[in-house]
């Protein structure tokens, strides 16, 4: 953990991403979109908008490193195949949007808005929208006009995707079509920026491992009030007559992996932040000495329904103190 990122050493090349690279690319030209785009590894992904390249985390460019990000994160974001392609569509996105400049043109800011508008350091989704197109978590699409065009580009590039069924009733099916229209338009032309350059390579990071995820895990620690003794004892028991039945903090325990992913599918929040807040759980129903009665299957799906029902609330509660982070 105390290595520095910079001296971990790894690259795209020679790695399982060549290959996911190598796919983009060949899904880019099926649609003859002339556009390459160069990747290196850095600590997060992101595609600047001065080269037409992609970063990705150095965690993917090697397995051990993979366990790593696992262990910490407790998920890996892009550690498959199915998953990589998601983001790489979006990242290509954001290449082809500078590549092309295609920002500058009218239509495209009367759709998506100004490219030029500031990045927020939180932005505040309306789950229930149909003016974005949903691909990544948390409707990243509303984070801003880049990501909305990012996200709409990158299910319109999925293979065998049914986007015009599956957004035949939405606004966002204008966007759709809009970019439909000019990738039809700017096929076969020569991008506008071609020139390759890297920003914020690995070698360039000086920080240690340990530093790093000491940051990522403040970044997906819970906003969400930690009293939760009036939601614990709807499925727990404080009474002395359930004193043989197990301690709920044991049950929480057993299941908490469980527990952490089915919520997580449900609500998109990622399972660090739910974790930290089932620790929370698990101290308190010690502290107030809580058992579990009756039977395991239901005590863990009453259990589940609250934790989904408390982190909704938890997520889009207009009292929110902050929002998504970008």
């Amino acid at each position: 953990m105390q290595v520095r990122l910079k001296d971990l050493h790894v690259s795209v090349e020679g790695s399982w991403l060549d290959e996911q690279l190598d796919q983009l690319c060949e899904t880019l030209e099926q649609r003859g979109i002339d556009v390459h785009p160069h990747a290196w590894i850095s600590d997060e992904w992101f595609s600047p908008d001065s080269t037409p390249g992609i970063a990705i985390p150095f965690y993917l460019a090697h397995p051990r490193l993979m366990r790593l990000e696992r262990k910490m994160i407790l998920e890996v974001e892009g550690g498959n195949a199915r998953d990589c392609q998601r983001i790489l569509r979006h990242e290509a996105g954001h290449v082809v949007q500078n590549a092309f400049q295609l920002h500058r043109r009218r239509k495209w800011q009367e759709l998506f808005g100004r490219s030029s508008q500031r990045y927020p350091k939180y932005y505040r989704p309306n789950p229930a929208s149909k003016h974005f197109v949903q691909h990544l978590r948390l409707w990243y699409a509303q984070a801003h006009p880049d990501e909305d065009f990012a996200e709409t580009f990158a299910v319109w590039l999925k293979p065998r995707s049914d986007w015009r069924e599956r957004y035949a009733d939405w606004p966002a099916l204008k966007k759709l079509e809009y970019v439909d229209e000019l990738m039809t338009e700017i096929a076969g032309q020569k991008p506008v920026l071609t020139r390759r350059e890297t920003v914020d390579p690995l070698s360039s990071l000086t920080w240690t491992l340990a530093e790093h995820y000491a940051r990522r895990q403040a970044f997906y620690a819970s906003e969400s009030p930690r009293i939760y003794d009036r939601d614990l004892l709807r499925i727990f028991s404080e009474t002395p007559r359930h004193k043989a039945a197990p301690a709920a903090s044991s049950f929480l325990l057993r299941n908490r992996t469980r527990i952490r992913q089915m919520v997580s599918q449900w609500t998109e929040e990622y399972q660090l932040a739910l974790d930290l807040v089932l620790d929370d759980m698990i101290l308190r129903c010690r502290e107030m000495k809580l058992r579990a009665p009756g039977n395991e299957r239901k005590l863990l799906t009453d259990f589940t329904l609250l934790l989904t029902a408390r982190t909704i609330h938890s997520l889009y509660d207009p009292a929110r103190r902050k929002w998504f982070a970008l």
